[in-house]
């Protein structure tokens, strides 16, 4: 497997962004694969070589995805144009699925991949690149049943870093009991229900993505998505009896800790959409009493649940509106209700972050 990646690694370094979609340097490419003495014997590989040779007549990676989503074997091979994930340009991994729960499954089916990876060429390294879209690749296109793979070590790991370090420092004393006592195994169990649910919410409601996924492409409205599919992930682990009891428990604290904490911190100093959101759910929580602050700590109030539905129900109250508006209106009321809830900056068109979790970055070094 060294010897895959080695040649990956080698033909990537050759590849120039502004020709990822150039039909001589994609037949060239083509050409390059299939006649390496390493690549050429890997299915993943051929699939992608087949569609970039036939490209300019058919901008769909068919056959790249094909293999993805058949899961033929447990190798990704393709190239990539993400600009949130600028690292990415051809590239190969090997994955593993770690193990899931049957009732979870059942109950919210999505195309979601939870895995953990096994070998990868160098753009995958970055600890950015958490997960892998299928719009990522160069055909930039997302189709019903194409998976959605979740690196799930990338999760455990910054979860360990740096969630857990805020949840010490930010919260008040036993916020978070379950998730603080979580070992890896449990945060990789608590990863993988997390990203399902999230997959599985954001097909559901009267804007799903990926049909309405052109209307929330703006930063705050983007921040706004992840909110709207994360706080349904907490309800349901909350409220479903049918999932197992300390599992859902786990995710629940497990979500709103990453969703309260990190990516505030995270998106400092120039807040990304999940910075937005972050920002977004702290003042709401705040302004209705979901949550308070008192000597410097976070506190939950026993009514937070109720106000994480009230908060839903608000969302989907404006998107509800699509039935009767237009889809340029619906994301205006979007946009004005993001903006009554988080500091943006008029002059630098942009979004402010949040003092109090700049501060604790500050005093944490993180």
């Amino acid at each position: 497997m060294n010897d895959i990646i080695d040649a990956v690694n080698a033909l990537r370094g050759s590849v120039r962004r502004d020709e990822v979609r150039d039909d001589v340097f994609l037949k060239r490419l083509s050409h390059e694969l299939i006649t390496s003495p390493v690549l050429r014997k890997v299915p993943a590989v051929q699939a992608f070589a087949d569609d970039a040779l036939a490209f300019a007549g058919d901008p769909r990676l068919l056959r790249t995805k094909a293999h993805i989503n058949t899961r033929a074997d447990n190798h990704i091979f393709s190239l990539f144009d993400a600009s949130y994930f600028p690292t990415l340009s051809l590239e190969f991994l090997t994955y593993r699925t770690p193990p899931t729960d049957e009732r979870l499954d059942a109950r919210y089916p999505s195309p979601t991949m939870p895995v953990t990876i096994e070998r990868m060429s160098k753009g995958f390294e970055a600890r950015p690149v958490v997960a892998l879209f299928p719009e990522n690749h160069i055909d930039g296109r997302q189709e019903r049943g194409d998976l959605v793979f979740y690196f799930i070590d990338k999760f455990v790991e910054r979860h360990l870093r740096l969630t857990r370090l805020l949840a010490k420092n930010v919260m008040a004393q036993g916020s978070f009991p379950l998730v603080e006592a979580a070992g890896p195994e449990e945060v990789e169990q608590a990863s993988a229900w997390w990203v399902r649910l999230h997959e599985y919410h954001h097909r559901q409601g009267d804007m799903p993505i990926p049909d309405f996924l052109p209307v929330k492409k703006l930063k705050p409205l983007a921040g706004l998505e992840e909110l709207r599919v994360d706080v349904s992930a907490m309800l349901a682990c909350l409220h479903d009896s049918a999932l197992p009891e300390r599992g859902a428990r786990l995710t629940y604290e497990y979500v709103l800790s990453e969703r309260l904490l990190r990516y505030a911190v995270e998106g400092i100093p120039r807040p990304n959409y999940d910075a937005v959101a972050s920002q977004l759910l702290f003042n709401y929580l705040i302004a209705a009493e979901g949550i308070w602050l008192k000597d410097g700590l976070i506190h939950l109030s026993p009514g937070l649940p109720a106000v994480l539905a009230e908060f839903l129900g608000e969302i989907q109250a404006i998107e509800r509106h699509i039935h009767s508006e237009s889809a340029e209106q619906v994301r205006d009321r979007l946009l004005r209700f993001t903006n009554r809830y988080t500091d943006y900056d008029e002059e630098a068109k942009d979004y402010r972050h949040i003092p109090f979790f700049a501060e604790a970055k500050r005093k944490l070094g993180v």
